[in-house]
């Protein structure tokens, strides 16, 4: 048993050191792509420097554009979102599966309930708490703002995108 071990072991490496894989089927030939010589084309002339995203105005929760495309503090809201896994409960829409929706309750819960409860949970109801979370405690303001982008009907699509 040990013997054969060994052997196997020995064939591995050899087969590792040669960089082939352990298996005996005959490799598939590999196609190699065609080479394609040209030209390169003229560089284009730089384009019109676009303004920079900038984070949502004073006194301004948040900026959207298109409905999708949202300020930098505002897509780290949606990061964290994605971080902290909420649309498990919540739903990939927040609008709720085993936990309510988002999308509603933010229409009534004021910012201090809902810092309450992320970072304190509802164990009563399933909620857990996210005050050990750096990804979500770090992000509060920003998760907020995305999560009341959705409730107010600005951001009208879950998956947001990055202002140009």
């Amino acid at each position: 048993m040990i013997r054969k071990t060994l052997l196997s072991l020995s064939a591995m490496a050899a087969t590792a050191a040669c960089g082939q894989s352990q298996s005996t089927a005959p490799a598939a030939p590999v196609a190699t792509p065609p080479v394609v010589v040209a030209q390169a084309p003229a560089p284009a002339p730089a384009p019109a420097a676009a303004p920079a995203a900038t984070a949502a105005p004073a006194g301004k929760l948040y900026t959207v554009v298109d409905g999708y495309k949202v300020d930098p503090e505002t897509m780290k809201g949606f990061r964290a979102w994605r971080a902290a896994a909420c649309d498990r409960c919540h739903g990939a829409n927040q609008e709720g599966m085993v936990g309510p929706s988002l999308v509603n309750s933010l229409k009534t819960l004021t910012k201090e309930e809902f810092v309450k409860t992320v970072r304190d949970g509802r164990l009563e109801k399933g909620m857990q708490s996210f005050g050990t979370s750096p990804q979500v405690m770090d992000n509060m303001n920003q998760l907020y703002a995305y999560l009341k982008g959705r409730s107010d009907g600005a951001i009208t699509r879950a998956k947001v995108e990055p202002m140009p």
